[in-house]
């Protein structure tokens, strides 16, 4: 299966994926070297991810995204909030809709399975997702149960590295922390792929248009 890995970070979601032919692509080139180092049969690309998938995503047959999340989060509603002591330092930033540009195009255009992760928004969602372990999924194939739930994303370096599966210790110059935190867990990114194999899917799960034709 030819896949591609968008906002790669240093590959917390595809840890465990197995007989898969894999493009990674990730903005920061320090990052990109730590995923290159964890993944080397993968082919890394640092490049911008969202224009990445605008000129190549008919090119594979399973695509994943995750956009940045903070302009999404509903740390906002704090941020943001007349009373919120953050608001001078925060000011306020349109949501990145980029995330929903995304969507749309593959929903549409593509031919394969995707899935688009992000986190929980702080407003209602402009198209319906799956709500997955706390992240929002938006796919079109439907995503079973899943009840690992390990979604820890605090503490200190140490016990975010045996949380994650990664050891950055050998790293120098990089906030561990904040890169460990954006890590998907590796059993939900298992999930995610090993659901969109599935031969059979819910007929109410059917999100696609069926004037979309396959390429």
């Amino acid at each position: 299966m030819k896949v591609l890995n968008l906002y790669a970070g240093i590959g917390g979601n595809r840890k465990l994926w197995e007989d898969v032919e894999v493009t990674a692509v990730e903005l920061n080139p320090q990052i990109a070297k730590i995923y290159q180092d964890f993944f080397p049969q993968d082919k890394v690309i640092v490049a911008d991810a969202h224009q990445y998938l605008l000129e190549h995503f008919k090119e594979y047959e399973f695509i994943w995204s995750s956009p940045p999340c903070p302009t999404h989060s509903r740390i906002n509603i704090g941020v943001m909030g007349v009373e919120s002591k953050f608001t001078s330092n925060n000011p306020y930033k349109y949501p990145d809709m980029s995330l929903y540009q995304e969507i749309v195009l593959l929903k549409y255009h593509f031919g394969g399975k995707f899935s688009v992760e992000n986190v929980v928004s702080y407003y209602e969602p402009l198209y319906p997702p799956q709500e997955v372990d706390n992240h929002y999924f938006w796919t079109n194939f439907h995503i079973g149960s899943f009840t690992k739930g390990c979604r820890e994303h605090y503490g200190g370096t140490k016990k975010l590295q045996e949380n994650k599966g990664f050891d950055l210790s050998e790293y120098k110059g990089i906030d561990k922390i904040k890169i460990l935190r954006n890590c998907v867990e590796p059993e939900l990114g298992l999930h995610i792929l090993n659901e969109s194999k599935r031969d059979i899917q819910p007929e109410l799960f059917n999100r696609l248009d069926d004037r979309r034709t396959t390429p």
